[in-house]
């Protein structure tokens, strides 16, 4: 069983481009992997069909609901990491991103504007703040700016390697003569 891979980039890395150098090494590391996780759902994602985009394989999560929980997740943990609590509509996202309904431009498209957004929050957050206390959740669990806005790299990454790995499944079995 061969996967078709999709073309590599021909630049490297988002963290070996030399750019964000403006900003501190720990907000240039937030923000690469976000640029990372765009570029890889492009590479991976944006080739799979609206069907594909939803199915489940071997009852893997759909890449659709990865998109959408990657976005629900950022929005989340930067509303925290902003000072803020959680509002009635992000409360409802979370509980709906396993219907991760709509088509395939909605939901890229989701993805991208989620991935902008959450990329201008996290600029619009002093570097100095990232040592400030912060509560999240309901049981206001202890965990500070830099901690929030470090963890959304890291959900970030993981979530998108679910949907790469998921999106590489369909790709093989769009592959496999049945």
């Amino acid at each position: 069983m061969t996967i078709s891979q999709p073309p590599i980039s021909s630049q490297p890395e988002p963290w070996l481009r030399g750019t964000l150098t403006e900003i501190t090494a720990e907000q240039r590391a937030v923000l690469h992997a976000l640029q990372l996780a765009r570029e890889d759902i492009q590479r991976w994602c944006a080739g799979l069909t609206n069907e594909e985009l939803h199915q489940n394989p071997h009852g893997l999560p759909s890449v659709a609901f990865q998109l959408r929980h990657i976005v629900g997740s950022l929005d989340r943990l930067i509303t925290y990491a902003e000072g803020s609590s959680l509002n009635a509509q992000q409360t409802a996202a979370l509980s709906s991103e396993a219907n991760a309904e709509g088509s395939k431009a909605e939901i890229l498209a989701g993805f991208e504007q989620g991935i902008a957004t959450a990329e201008r929050r996290i600029r619009a957050i002093d570097a100095a703040r990232w040592p400030e206390p912060r509560k999240v959740g309901r049981k206001e669990l202890p965990a500070t700016v830099a901690g929030l806005l470090i963890h959304c790299a890291e959900h970030t990454q993981r979530h998108v390697g679910q949907a790469v790995t998921t999106a590489k499944v369909i790709l093989a079995l769009r592959n496999t003569p049945s």
